[in-house]
């Protein structure tokens, strides 16, 4: 069998990614003809279906997932391996996955000092909750996260960045939060599972024998504020998010017991991921 075409991976990639041949087309300037030929050249290549259509999707089959977890690894091979020769500065796509609470309060200026320092990184900047980040970066979708403790993958390096304080917050209407067993049978304010803070809550609502009355999944912190705001229920979320926006008098802020209150940040990376710009980040992270 001829060796793989890191340009044909790419793009068997890229229809992965998107979702179909046509999505795929309009994300790498191509025709969708050529796609379509490219992937049945790498289909007849390999001597294996790499996809089934379904309506008007494809899925990958078994073989088609075997090769992706390859592809992943060899196209950020290429990439290490380009930016090792070069003159060692930072250049290419960055992806960077955060939470979005750190994504919203402490990257941008983060960032925006990375853009002026390396004008040639091109960073691609994700959120989801921390269990998600953890599972992409695995799985190769992204170089580095910033997730929340405890991480504990043996291929997995972590650095500490940032420490943040969670506080409890409920609408004015609800009774006094200086006797927490009061919010019993009120509505929970979350993200879906999977989110660091959530769990953080959970622990703390299991350890004080408080029982919510139900919960509700939202996607973003300001939705949560929103409808902690509203009425809705109550919600656990990092003081640095109330700093941002104005919220006086909007809400009863409690702090949680210390073992609940501090989480740190933690900046992730697979170890056997190495870049130019993973050390040019950790740097300036270093120094703030």
């Amino acid at each position: 069998m001829n060796s793989l075409d890191l340009k044909a991976l790419e793009i068997f990639r890229t229809v992965v990614i998107e979702g179909g041949v046509s999505k795929a087309a309009v994300k790498l300037n191509r025709v969708q003809s050529n796609i379509s030929t490219r992937i049945k050249q790498l289909e007849r290549q390999l001597g294996k279906k790499l996809f089934l259509r379904q309506g008007r999707g494809l899925t990958l089959t078994p073989d088609g997932h075997l090769l992706l977890s390859y592809t992943e690894r060899l196209l950020q091979l290429s990439m290490e391996a380009s930016e090792a020769l070069s003159e060692g500065k930072p250049k290419g796509i960055f992806r960077i996955g955060s939470m979005e609470s750190a994504a919203a309060v402490r990257l941008p200026e983060i960032l925006s000092r990375y853009h002026q320092l390396y004008p040639e990184v091109k960073i691609e900047l994700e959120t989801d909750t921390a269990g998600a980040l953890m599972k992409r970066l695995l799985n190769y979708d992204i170089e580095i996260a910033f997730v929340a403790e405890p991480v504990s993958f043996d291929a997995i390096n972590t650095q500490p960045v940032f420490e943040e304080k969670l506080v409890l917050v409920a609408p004015p209407s609800f009774p006094s939060l200086e006797k927490t067993s009061k919010i019993s049978g009120k509505t929970v304010i979350a993200f879906k599972t999977g989110c660091a803070y959530r769990r953080y809550l959970e622990e703390w609502l299991l350890e004080s024998g408080i029982v919510p009355g139900g919960i509700m999944a939202v996607d973003s912190n300001l939705t949560v504020l929103a409808c902690v705001s509203a009425g809705t229920g109550f919600a656990v979320v990092p003081q640095s998010i109330l700093d941002m926006v104005a919220t006086k008098g909007q809400f009863q802020i409690h702090s949680l017991p210390k073992k609940f209150a501090q989480i740190k940040t933690l900046l992730a990376w697979r170890t056997d991921y190495q870049s130019t710009k993973l050390d040019a980040l950790r740097e300036i992270l270093s120094a703030s």
